[in-house]
């Protein structure tokens, strides 16, 4: 399993964890997605994450990953 961190800056609610979990989750691989508002931090773990597939579906969620 492996995991990937992504700052996402814009999050700052719990709507805003819900919108990118949703989103992350739906990727392929994706086994657990952990939100951090605090820190506006997103680790992803899973098997053979795509990075690219990971940030489209925090940018379908309406944020950005930097």
């Amino acid at each position: 399993m492996s995991e990937i961190t992504y700052r996402v800056p814009g999050m700052s609610c719990s709507h805003c964890e819900h919108a990118v979990s949703s989103e992350l989750r739906e990727v392929p691989g994706v086994e657990s997605v952990d939100v951090d508002l605090e820190t506006k931090l997103v680790v992803v773990r899973g098997n053979d994450l795509d990075d690219g597939l990971l940030r489209a579906a925090i940018e379908e969620a309406g944020y950005e990953a930097a």
